[in-house]
């Protein structure tokens, strides 16, 4: 059950905020200036690339290395494939994972590296590898771990991860807004020199100054009534979020939303991106899960008895492409089935700033949720 008052509870919130979540989503402005200024002293701005690699691929841990690949597979779109390279092992742990190369990389591919921890033999094995058939190799992680070693060891580009004191204190969240922000930055302003995708420093700072614009407005003390953020982790309290997304830059973000919910607040998700949507979660919306589908039981507890779940569509949308939009038939579809809708839509701004706008609203409603709705 959620706890409404929390939300409205700046001192509430960080009392119950042991994992230094909010502080993260808070500060992920700041962290994308670190990240590029790090980026900056490690070369990245100074690289000249003969061209565009044939292939990227990206290897890292967890839900970071996941979204950090989806979001530069979008914004690249069909340059040069960004593939990642899924681990195996018979377990998370860091000692436990390993990497392998496919039999087709070679000299004109590019291996990205990220990760949070930079313990993990398994990727300073891959950019072993990966040095010895020719591949090009950046790693973003903390500084004077053994992958920065190896990487530098192997003649390969390393970025420092942009890390705050608060990251040691408590295991990091693979789906922690900083993570995501100190990792995927150097990478977009490395993609940027070898012309995969627009982000030169000016873009950045944007990004940067669109991340604080939102904190401000969605930060613990703006109240539920006026803060998105709250609202929309108010509303999925008790609910099946189904995310719907519209826009290039919106499908990872939602991707995104519906790991954060899973990871931070044991939120299950569904997700797809409009028009197929529809057609996907149609008898989803129709089925038990449905607003209507559960009329209220006379004899039910109301007290010691939780309410039903039911579905609730999340619309993310940014500008689609050529102006089409499925919008009116999503709220139709919801409203056909009794099922509630929220809607976000970033303000006008270059692809780079809209994309951090709705990852940033869909982060901190993560958060909240999570520490409104833990036990105490």
């Amino acid at each position: 059950m959620l706890d409404e008052t929390l939300l409205d509870s700046p001192e509430g919130l960080a009392e119950a905020d042991h994992r230094a979540l909010l502080r993260g989503a808070a500060e992920a402005g700041a962290r994308v200036r670190t990240a590029a200024r790090h980026a900056t002293e490690a070369g990245v701005g100074d690289l000249k690339p003969d061209g565009r690699p044939r292939a990227v691929l990206i290897a890292g841990p967890g839900a970071a290395a996941t979204q950090t690949a989806d979001l530069l597979g979008t914004l690249a779109g069909a340059g040069s494939p960004v593939t990642r390279l899924a681990p195996t092992g018979v377990a998370p742990a860091a000692g436990a994972l390993r990497w392998e190369l496919p039999g087709w990389a070679g000299s004109v591919d590019l291996l990205l590296i990220a990760t949070p921890d930079g313990t993990e033999p398994g990727l300073s094995l891959l950019s072993e590898q990966a040095y010895r058939r020719g591949l090009t190799v950046v790693a973003v992680a903390p500084a004077g771990t053994p992958l920065a070693e190896s990487v530098s060891g192997s003649h390969g580009l390393f970025v420092p991860m942009a890390v705050a004191p608060y990251d040691h204190d408590e295991p990091l969240a693979a789906s922690a807004p900083g993570v995501l922000w100190a990792l995927f930055t150097p990478l977009l302003a490395l993609l940027d020199r070898t012309g995969l995708l627009t982000a030169p420093p000016d873009a950045l700072q944007k990004v940067a100054d669109r991340l604080d614009a939102v904190a401000e407005r969605c930060g613990p003390a703006v109240l539920t009534y006026s803060n998105a953020a709250k609202t929309l982790a108010a509303e999925l309290a008790d609910a099946l979020p189904v995310v719907w997304t519209e826009g290039v830059s919106a499908g990872p973000a939602g991707r995104r939303f519906a790991a954060a919910l899973a990871e931070l607040s044991g939120t299950p998700a569904v997700v797809a991106e409009l028009p197929e949507a529809l057609a996907a979660h149609s008898a989803l919306l129709a089925g038990p899960l449905a607003a209507g589908a559960d009329p209220d039981d006379f004899f039910r507890d109301r007290v010691e008895e939780p309410p039903a779940l039911h579905a609730r569509v999340v619309l993310l949308r940014d500008r689609p492409l050529g102006g089409l939009t499925a919008a009116p038939a999503a709220r139709e579809l919801a409203l056909t089935h009794d099922t509630p809708i929220s809607e976000l839509e970033p303000e006008e701004g270059g692809e780079l700033e809209t994309l951090a706008e709705l990852i940033a609203v869909t982060d901190f409603a993560a958060v909240y949720l999570a520490l409104a709705s833990a036990p105490r």
